[in-house]
Order: structure tokens, then C-alpha cells, then sequence
């Protein structure tokens, strides 16, 4: 299908105001006072008025439109730009962020709405969903300033770049999907340590192979 940036734009629009929508259905029945912040284990811990509701929902959908406007034209600012970085590639992404962003959105005013329901049981598992797309998106990155596991070795070196970016792809699918199903089988108060644990076996992983990547293939 031919590439076509409007309709990345429209979409990215629309998930940015569905949840002000779904808000705007809600509002009227819920309470006086909703949990509006939550801890590490999902549970709230911090309780407003219901109008405070508009200010985060706000908040997420411009965050929403905001990011994939900036991911999208990273490529316009990027020094490196010369190398050939595809446009559409960074839409896919932006449009990924876009879509994570609208998710939390919703279970914000979900989680109001359900009078402070533990979220982590669908937010872990998105966020593990979110991980494995950036992944396989993440074999396609070229060298660049912004997006991708900018470490000083794979800067320095396309090759380095390369091989990094295709490990990283690979663990971050793997990594995310892992994510997804751990932390909807364990128990909640297990879901946080899965969660971490495995965002940081996925960030060490592809930095400490660019590190031996670069000491073992010395530039000429």
C-alpha cells in the first residue's frame, strides 16, 4: 500500500480525542471525587474532584498528538538525515507512541470511572505490546540522533549501529511479548518486578553488545 502521510496524521488525531469522548459519556455519572494518581502496583493513592479528569485527559490526548508530530519529523532535524532514514518508518512509530498514550488515557478514566480498579492487569500487558512493535520496528532504524540505542560505539560506527539495532529489534519483540503474558498470569503484586525486570534485561542487553561489538571491531 503507497505510503500517505495524511492518513497517518488523521489517525493519530482521532486516537488523541476518542478518550475525550468516552469522558464526556462518563462524566455526568461519576463521582464528586476519583483516584487521578496510582503507585507502582497499580492501586490509587492520590484522590481529586472529578474535573480534574479534563485537565488529564486533556493533557494525554495533546501529549498524544504531540509526540507523533515531533517522532514524525525527527527526521527533518536530525543531523544524520543524509542517511537515508525513512519517513514512514518514523510515522509507524509516532503512531505506536500515539497509541500507548490513548491507552493510558483510557484506563485513567476507566480506572475513575470503576471507583480506583488496579489497572496493571491491561497497562503492563500494553506497555508489553508497545515494547515488541517498537522492536520490530527498531531493525529498520538507520544511524540517527534521536530514536534507536544511541550509544557513543554504534554513533561512531554503521556497522555497529546495524548489528546492535537487529539484537535490540529481536530482544524487545521478545522481551515485550513476555511482558504481555507474565504480567497478566502473575499475581498483582508480582506484576511490577516482572514489568522492571524484564525492561531492564532489554535495555542492558543491547548496550553491553555495542560496547563488545565496538571492542572486538576496532575502526580502520
Amino acid at each position: 500500500m503507497k505510503y500517505n502521510r495524511s492518513l497517518f496524521i488523521w489517525i493519530a488525531a482521532i486516537l488523541s480525542v476518542i478518550p475525550l469522548f468516552y469522558l464526556a459519556t462518563i462524566y455526568p455519572n461519576l463521582p464528586n471525587i476519583v483516584p487521578t494518581h496510582f503507585d507502582m502496583e497499580g492501586k490509587p493513592n492520590d484522590y481529586s474532584e472529578k474535573n480534574t479528569l479534563i485537565f488529564l485527559a486533556l493533557l494525554f490526548s495533546i501529549l498524544s498528538f504531540g509526540v507523533f508530530m515531533l517522532i514524525t519529523n525527527l527526521p527533518k532535524i536530525d543531523p544524520k538525515k543524509t542517511a537515508g532514514q525513512s519517513p514512514e518508518l518514523f510515522q509507524k512509530m509516532g503512531l505506536s507512541i500515539s497509541a500507548l498514550f490513548c491507552f493510558i488515557n483510557f484506563a485513567i478514566i476507566y480506572a475513575a470511572q470503576n471507583r480506583g480498579e488496579n489497572i496493571t492487569w491491561v497497562l503492563f500487558p500494553a506497555l508489553g505490546i508497545f515494547f515488541a512493535f517498537l522492536g520490530k520496528y527498531m531493525k529498520e532504524i538507520k544511524p540517527n540522533y534521536f530514536a534507536g540505542f544511541r550509544t557513543p560505539w554504534a554513533l561512531e560506527s554503521d556497522d555497529n549501529w546495524r548489528e546492535t539495532h537487529l539484537l535490540a529489534g529481536s530482544t524487545w519483540v521478545v522481551g515485550g511479548i513476555a511482558i504481555a503474558i507474565l504480567t497478566i498470569v502473575l499475581p498483582t503484586e508480582f506484576r511490577f518486578i516482572a514489568f522492571m525486570s524484564i525492561v531492564g534485561i532489554m535495555t542492558i542487553i543491547p548496550f553491553v553488545f555495542s560496547f563488545l561489538f565496538f571492542k572486538n571491531h576496532p575502526q580502520k
